[in-house]
């Protein structure tokens, strides 16, 4: 029987092996497929593939004649077509910001999926691994790491994330503020929360649960109201502590609404051509939505925070929280005014992602 440790390190060494353009084995029940990422993976003389694994999105956009249109975008279409898929015509398929500079020439063909489970965990990997969503079904390639879609659901358990460090850190905000890290064995990437105020679990404290944006919240971009509701969540906490109160700005290392920095950026690119935010994900083969919600859960219990007012303009985060166990007792409405480059994007969380905007 494996372990759950066993099966992080497989899950581990497969994100790896993908980052740096390796193939992989993943499997379930059902059988299993070798897959080599079509935008990382390495120029191999020779490699061809029949199939490709590919998102939904992309399948509807390849117009397969036997392919109706999914509603889950990310999920995954095995493809076929006229001739055998090489490395770089695999990668235009891939990539739907390369749509006009490289049309793309079919027919194409979907084919059956036999191991379902397989199919879905391998767009998992590809999104946690911060890459396209697009892999050739590869036979006679070395594959760095075999892993099941078993292995994939023990890797993402939230258990698995527990404080590594604590300390005082005074902030522009407030003098008074300590921060805490977190790390998982199953994610290289380090969350933290700050504490502004004096810590006390008999108030409920002010929380705002803040994904990381480098384009907003360091580069200052105006296309987004990223680092503008930072700034206004830890000054409206350093308020609180005049009254007695405190608050808590988890920063959860989750760029892109768990889509990565690489991907929002080819979103941004598809936002140019006419997309909104949500189309651009979608189209990309992503989910709009992927932060994972439970890992913010898991934190504000290691603080011992469960019970909040939480800063947020987006009913579903206050939903998420209370069915993995906090109570919300309070949604603080968190607006900030626009500006002309982000009025669409705000606008589509208002009709898109049902956010309260007034």
């Amino acid at each position: 029987m494996t372990t759950p440790a066993a099966a992080t390190r497989r899950v581990s060494r497969a994100l790896d092996a993908l980052r740096h353009g390796w193939a992989i084995r993943v499997t379930d029940e059902g059988g299993g497929y070798d897959l080599l990422p079509a935008e990382t993976a390495f120029t191999q003389p020779g490699v061809y593939a029949a199939q490709m694994l590919v998102s939904a999105a992309r399948a509807a956009t390849l117009k397969l004649a036997n392919q109706r249109e999914a509603a889950v975008p990310e999920a995954p279409v095995l493809i076929h077509g006229a001739d055998p898929f090489s490395l770089s015509r695999a990668r235009d398929l891939a990539d739907p910001a390369r749509d006009l500079a490289s049309p793309m020439s079919g027919p194409y063909r979907a084919d059956p999926i036999e191991a379902v489970e397989a199919a879905r965990a391998a767009m998992e990997l590809a999104r946690l691994a911060g890459i396209l969503p697009a892999f050739l079904v590869a036979s006679g390639v070395e594959v760095a790491e075999s892993v099941s879609a078993q292995d994939l659901a023990a890797f993402k358990d939230p258990l698995n994330l527990t404080v590594q460090a604590r300390a005082r850190l005074p902030v522009e905000a407030c003098e008074e503020a300590e921060i805490i890290a977190f790390r998982a064995r199953d994610d290289l990437r380090e969350h933290v929360a700050l504490v502004i105020g004096q810590q006390d679990n008999a108030v409920a404290p002010l929380v705002r649960l803040h994904s990381e944006c480098l384009t907003g919240d360091i580069l200052g971009s105006l296309k987004c109201d990223c680092g503008p509701q930072l700034q206004a969540a830890l000054a409206r906490m350093a308020e609180e502590t005049g009254t007695g109160g405190w608050g808590v700005l988890l920063y959860l290392r989750q760029e892109g609404r768990g889509i990565g920095l690489i991907n929002k950026l080819r979103a941004y690119q598809l936002q140019d051509q006419g997309f909104d935010t949500v189309d651009a994900n979608e189209r990309l083969g992503l989910p709009s939505e992927a932060r994972d919600f439970p890992v913010a859960a898991r934190m504000l219990d290691l603080i011992g925070a469960r019970q909040i007012r939480l800063m947020t303009n987006n009913p579903a985060k206050v939903a998420a929280l209370q069915e993995l166990g906090i109570d919300v007792v309070e949604r603080v409405a968190h607006q900030l005014p626009p500006n002309p480059h982000n009025v669409r994007y705000l606008a589509t969380k208002r009709d898109r992602t049902g956010h309260i905007l007034t």
